[in-house]
């Protein structure tokens, strides 16, 4: 299974919200480029997406990147083995430098990530 990526503008030293959300003018925004995590991150899903995130991740690192953003929008499930695989890109993304912003995070995935106490790796944005 591949994954989507997509491409966000968001202003330097912000957090990275959809270009839709706000108004902004070319000169104050640089690329974000996100992985599109699945509908379903959970054990059966969790080896490829990891595989392909972690290249992913590298291949930010390679092009300078700043921050690595995962788009949670599509993720409606969330198991102990996809939160592992989160806290391994994030882990991952803070050792090349980069901070990890998750993107359009359902209420549900929100949650979990609350409950456990993992809320405070990322940057979270709606």
């Amino acid at each position: 299974m591949l994954y989507r990526f997509t491409t966000l503008q968001c202003p330097p030293n912000a957090p990275p919200e959809p270009p839709e959300d706000r108004t902004m003018s070319p000169a104050d925004s640089v690329r974000l480029h996100a992985m599109i995590a699945p509908a379903r991150l959970v054990a059966e899903t969790r080896s490829n997406f990891r595989r392909e995130a972690l290249e992913h991740v590298e291949r930010r690192a390679a092009a300078g990147a700043g921050t690595y953003a995962v788009d949670l929008g599509d993720t409606v499930e969330l198991d102990g083995s996809g939160l592992g695989v989160m806290v391994l890109l994030q882990k991952r993304a803070a050792e090349l430098g980069m901070t990890t912003a998750l993107l359009n995070v359902r209420e549900t995935v929100r949650h979990r990530l609350a409950v456990t106490k993992l809320d405070s790796l990322f940057q979270i944005t709606e």
